[in-house]
Formats: C-alpha cells, structure tokens, sequence
C-alpha cells in the first residue's frame, strides 16, 4: 500500500493521520469543500490538496479515508466504491494507522487536547492530537519512534480503535449523546471498554463514572486530595500554575485554573512509566499551550483578547474563571464575552447550563449558531439568555487593539477596552483573528 487519499483533509483529525503518513513514506493527497490555513499549508508541506472535492480526485489510489461528517452521496466515496478501492471513516482506519505503534491515547469529554499536548512535553515519540500545540506548532509532531502520543475520540467510539498502550481519561461527562442514542450504558461502557483495553490507565478519578470502577486496576488522581497549594502566576505577560502533586512535589505549568492543574497531574502521572520524576518536572514546563485554548492573541495595556474553544458549558465554566483571574491579574476592568454556539443539538440538550456559564460577564456577545450542518432547532435565545441582555451580531471584525462587530451588516459597536474572550469551535477563531 503506497497511495492514500484523505476526504476532509482539512479537518483538524485528518490533517493529523494525513501529516503522519506522509511522513512514514505513504503518497499523500487529499480534498476539502473550502480552502483553510490548514489546507494550505498542508500543500507547502508537499501534500497533493484539491478543493472541492472532484470525482476526478479518485484515481487509482490503494486507500481512501474519509471523515466522519462525509455524506455516503459524497462523489468522491461514490466513485471509489465504484472503483473497488478500499474506502475506510477514520474511525476504521485506526487500527491500521496505530498497530503494533505504542499509543499514549488520552479521551474525556473535556481537556483531552490540553493533555495530550502535555504528556506530548514530557513523553518522546510522535505527536498526533487534535489541536495545535504552541510548542510544536502543529497537531502532527514527527519523530522516529514506536511511541504516538494520540489524542482519542469519544464522539464516534473511535478511541476504542486507539490500540492504547497507557490510556488517560479525563473525565466522562456525557457528550454526543446523540450518537450513543442516548443510551448511558452504551456510552460509559465504551469508557470502561477503552480502558480495559491498554495495560497502563490513568484517571480522574472524582469523575462520577470513572470513581465507580473500583475493580480496575489504575493509577487514580484524586483532585480534592491529591493535589495542593495552587498557585497562579504571571510571567511575561503569560498565566502560570504551580501546584504540589501528592508526595511527588512542586510543579510548574502553562495555563490559569483547576482544570489544567488536573490535566498536568494526569499527564505527569501517565509520563512516570517512561521517566524518573525530576525529568518529567523538567519537561513539563516546556508546555506553552495549545491554539484555540485560552489563547492570547493580544495583550495591551488595557485591552486583551482571548480565543477560546469552549463550547460545551463545562469547558466554558472552567475557563470563565481562569478568565476572571488573569482579568484581576492583568488590571482589566471588565469581560466581554463573545460565544458562538456549536451545533443547535448541543445547545438544546445543555440549555440550562449554557445559560448559568457566562454567570459574571459583563457583556455578552452571541454570533449565530454554527449548524456543522445540522437542521435548524428553534431556540428563543433573546429570551433564554435576557438576564445578561446579550447584543446579536452577525460576524467580528478584528483590527488592531479591538474588534469590531458586524450588527445589521455595518460595524456597530468597536471592543476595545478590559478582556474579551471568545468561545467556540466554529469559524469564531478566524472571525477572532482577521484570518
């Protein structure tokens, strides 16, 4: 098998495998409905990108690899079944990508990226996660070695094609339900059928699922106990953490709030079967973040702006009150929030808790929705959200030292003043960016 052709490169996951193979030898090519950054610079990498996606793009390759949001009247799909040619979703072609490869695979609803790309700090091997980490400045890090440091999916089981040698789970809070077809057992089996499967396991395990499997043998964090004396700091403009791990001693890492503090200490816990402690204390501050998770784009004196990929309302609480502290700590009088909704599923099944997780802001921005192609539920959200009074914009508009919002179709109101952060996992980080 030399040629591969992905459907959906451009996909922050695919973009991953496809980097990865190139990499290992393979014939790379690969389409997209619309040109992005990614694709781009896949193309200067040496990869073969066509947009959009063309019959013609199917030739004679040895296997075709689709993303799990193609539609099976993709004309691409359609003429390679026609042609015989070995037509696998991501989800399928795990296994053949990640065998006989030692995989660190980290899963949970929330902070899986985060602690992928730390473990990725501490741990030497390839890097293939689902965001981009500021310290590689990629999703895909080549190097030659049986390690992969993965990032899992829950969304659609396909961690459970991971083939995971140490497996990390954050959490377990129900998300993507609608693929489980809401059924619970479905979903918290998969969790435990993920862990089962690889001979290392580290969890949180204050989760309310993952505290109930007393029988499986672990390594368990236990966030209330196990972890003391944190403190944030700021350096060079940038948010810090130390925290004391159990009886291992301080630590230091990128980032503001209990949350990166839990997925530090699950990183550090998971890399301790490679390393001795000191090495990996060491290692860890060369963790700078990842794009799209508290990212501070600008910083001036009395203005800073955030890109944030929140869009769940447990990601977006968590990082509201990092927000909060970084804003005390950088003297910024007031945050403006700026969420675009992901999906109107999501939304809908987490009403209530969207509603409570901007609790403290002092100005809300909602962009209309970003559908991933879903059909349209109707939510009232003038009325849902009228506690925080929230303008209706229809894009931002970033300029130099403020962002500018698009209501009606002119600029209207300018941000320029105290912390703005947006949430999202739309377009909202190229709105945010002027990209």
């Amino acid at each position: 098998m030399k040629f591969i052709h992905f459907v959906g490169i451009g996909g922050i996951g695919l973009s991953g495998l496809a980097r990865y193979l190139q990499k290992e030898g393979f014939v790379v090519s690969g389409s997209d409905i619309k040109e992005t950054k990614i694709t781009k610079k896949l193309r200067e990498e040496g990869i073969t990108v066509s947009i959009p996606h063309d019959a013609k793009n199917i030739k004679n390759q040895d296997l075709i690899i689709y993303t799990s949001v193609a539609k099976d009247d993709n004309v691409e799909l359609v003429e390679s079944r026609k042609r015989n040619i070995l037509t696998l979703s991501r989800k399928d072609a795990l296994p053949l990508i990640l065998k006989d490869r030692r995989v660190f695979a980290t899963c949970g609803a929330h902070g899986k990226s985060t602690t992928s790309a730390m473990l990725a700090s501490m741990v030497e091997g390839t890097v293939i996660i689902g965001a981009e980490s500021k310290q590689f400045d990629t999703n895909m890090h080549y190097q030659v070695s049986n390690n992969i440091i993965f990032e899992a999916d829950e969304s659609d089981e396909s961690f459970l094609n991971s083939n995971p040698y140490v497996a990390v789970v954050t959490n377990a809070e129900p998300e993507h339900m609608e693929y489980y077809n809401y059924d619970l057992k479905r979903f918290y089996g998969a969790y435990e059928q993920f862990l089962k499967s690889a001979t290392i396991r580290v969890i949180n395990a204050e989760d309310e699922f993952l505290g109930t499997l007393d029988k499986l043998e672990a390594i368990r964090l236990y966030p209330s106990r196990d972890l003391k004396d944190i403190k944030t700091f700021i350096k060079n403009d940038e948010p810090f953490t130390s925290f004391i791990l159990k009886d291992l001693g301080i630590f230091e890492v990128w980032g503001i709030g209990e949350h990166i503090v839990i997925d530090a200490s699950l990183a550090v816990l998971a890399s301790l079967s490679e390393m001795d402690i000191e090495t990996a204390r060491a290692r860890l501050k060369n963790y700078r973040g990842i794009k799209k998770r508290f990212d501070i784009i600008e910083k001036e004196d009395n203005f800073a702006l955030i890109d944030d990929y929140g869009h769940h309302p447990t990601e977006i609480t968590a990082t509201m009150h990092s927000a909060k502290k970084y804003a005390k700590m950088m003297n910024l009088e007031k945050i403006t929030v700026v969420w675009q909704p992901h999906k109107y599923s999501r939304v809908y099944d987490n009403l209530k808790g969207f509603v409570e997780c901007f609790a403290g802001v002092d100005k809300l921005i909602i962009l209309p929705v970003w559908s991933v192609g879903e059909k349209k539920i109707d939510i009232d959200f003038e009325k849902e959200f009228k506690r925080y009074n929230p303008i209706f914009a229809k894009s931002v508009i970033k300029k130099t030292k403020s962002l500018d919002l698009v209501i009606d179709s002119k600029i209207d109101k300018k941000l320029d003043s105290g912390l703005v952060i947006g949430f999202g996992a739309g377009d909202i980080t190229y709105q945010l960016r002027g990209a």
